[in-house]
């Protein structure tokens, strides 16, 4: 079964660090751009950042250059999202998703729908 498994959401304080993982399962990773998307009750889903899992090229909104990282771990099969100085705007279902046919330009990576599957997401919840 063809799968990506998010973990590493929880409750963190302002400006604090969390780091997320996307492990893929069933499926090898390297031909696909793995995005990060985030939503939060009444919003549309919102590109955080994605990365080519082959060559590492990564994009990231404006909004969250700086403060977000996305990184993988080829051997492990698994893309990380690593967040510095949250603030509670950061408070969202965090999910992970695959494109099999894009690569990581703000085209691909700012709209949910080319990616054609996702994780379960992880909750992080940023208040002190």
């Amino acid at each position: 079964q063809v799968q990506l498994v998010e973990s590493g959401g929880g409750l963190v304080q302002p400006g604090g660090s969390l780091r997320l993982s996307c492990a893929g399962s069933g499926v090898t990773l390297d031909y696909y751009v793995i995005g990060w998307f985030r939503q939060v009750p009444g919003k549309e889903r919102e590109g955080v950042s994605c990365i080519n899992f082959s060559d590492e090229v990564a994009y990231y909104p404006d909004s969250m250059e700086g403060r977000f990282t996305i990184s993988r771990d080829h051997a492990k099969n698994t893309v990380y999202l690593q967040m510095h100085s949250v603030n509670p705007e950061d408070t969202a279902v965090y999910y992970c998703a695959g494109n099999r046919f894009g690569t990581a330009t703000k085209a691909i990576c700012t709209d949910p729908a080319p990616f054609g599957f996702w994780g379960q997401g992880t909750q992080v919840t940023v208040s002190s």
